[in-house]
């Protein structure tokens, strides 16, 4: 039963990230006897978990590489602006 946890988990883990899919697919294997009701809480808790872990997971790497890509290409960033915006602002206060 463990190996089985462990490869849903693992088959799943990006392909259920709601409580609710977890808990359709959880309910389905109840349903087939795969699990018992005492067992499908603990993998939905298990489902859901590795989904997100998942999730962040594939966001910070998404993250990654546009920052990458943004210094590939040398635009300016949103701080370069707002210093050049301040320079200018300065500029026009000291020819007042």
């Amino acid at each position: 039963m463990d190996l089985i946890k462990k490869g849903l988990a693992f088959g799943l883990g990006l392909a259920v990230t709601s409580k609710e899919q977890a808990e359709k697919f959880v309910n389905d294997l109840v349903k087939k006897g795969e699990l018992s009701l005492e067992e499908s809480k603990d993998m939905v808790n298990q489902l859901v978990q590795r989904g997100e872990e998942e999730k962040k997971g594939l966001q910070r790497i998404v993250r990654e590489q546009i920052k990458q890509i943004l210094n590939e290409l040398d635009l300016a960033t949103k701080e370069d602006i707002q210093k050049l915006e301040q320079r200018i602002q300065k500029l026009e206060n000291d020819d007042k």
